[in-house]
């Protein structure tokens, strides 16, 4: 492809090599550092100038550092006359707390979906997932639940839960009828996982004969790991938007759906000024 060069920031350098990959490309040459007080240096290594500079940045693992780092790696490249540049934000930052207003760009944001990725996990792992069961953790997730289940022509059922405070769950309450089916718990991230633990217990208790979790973010962290580890899932499985290699030594539950391709199609689709709304329902071959 002319004229695009692909960048990686320092929280994910994996995915972004798996996606230079998918395009047949090399990851443009970027130094990283900091200085001794702390900054963030970053040096652009190569020419930018008149290019379509796409940088991958994940949310994860120093927040903060990483998201500086992003926002330095932009300016190197405004500064050098790149004639657009595009961040890949696998896992997005600071989009749990609560906002009145979420609505913030003033520039084009396309919104990616795992929802292709994950019926396609399900169809090619769980051999009676026409007999399964999708499942909310809680109400926020109900929207989520009922387009994979309407996908997948299966019922759903959700859990209410009463939070006491944030990260601490009181009461949950199960909806739906879960009795000798296959249940999919599904939800867009887990953190500590007391949430999806918890959903694990009470469905069994209600009668699924084996419970999934699907993630499309696994944070996991504090106690999330040794709480998986003692929970009654067959497996969690969760996207690569996050680096796993690590949490996957200590729990051999969790499984990762390779999203690579439907962010470097992704890029694809952008950089020649196509439509990114099939990736909306479709996994790229």
């Amino acid at each position: 492809m002319p004229n695009i060069k692909i960048f990686s920031g320092s929280s994910h350098p994996d995915l972004s090599q798996k996606i230079a990959d998918r395009l047949g490309l090399e990851l443009g040459k970027v130094v990283t550092k900091k200085f001794s007080n702390q900054e963030t240096c970053v040096e652009i290594g190569e020419s930018v100038r008149g290019e379509d500079v796409y940088i991958v940045q994940s949310g994860c693992g120093e927040i903060n550092d990483n998201l500086m780092e992003l926002l330095i790696m932009i300016n190197a490249c405004k500064i050098a006359s790149a004639s657009r540049v595009t961040a890949v934000i696998p896992c997005f930052p600071y989009a749990r707390q609560d906002k009145k207003d979420k609505s913030f760009f003033d520039i084009p944001v396309d919104n990616l979906y795992a929802e292709p990725a994950v019926l396609k996990w399900i169809k090619e792992n769980i051999l009676e997932w026409k007999n399964c069961i999708i499942v909310s953790p809680d109400a926020g997730g109900a929207k989520r639940v009922t387009s994979i289940a309407d996908r997948l022509n299966v019922d759903f059922a959700l859990i209410h839960k009463e939070r006491k405070k944030a990260n601490e769950v009181d009461r949950m309450v199960l909806v739906g009828d879960v009795t000798d089916r296959v249940a999919i718990l599904v939800d867009d991230m887990a953190d500590t996982c007391g949430t999806i633990c918890h959903a694990a217990d009470k469905l069994i208790s209600a009668g699924a004969t084996r419970v999934y979790a699907i993630l499309t973010h696994g944070i996991f962290s504090g106690p999330a790991i040794s709480r998986i580890n003692n929970a009654c899932f067959e497996a969690v499985v969760v996207t690569n938007t996050i680096p796993q290699e690590e949490k996957m030594k200590h729990c051999s539950k969790i499984q990762v759906i390779d999203i690579s391709m439907i962010l470097a199609e992704a890029i694809r689709r952008t950089h020649n000024g196509e439509s990114v709304s099939y990736l909306f329902s479709h996994v790229p071959l």
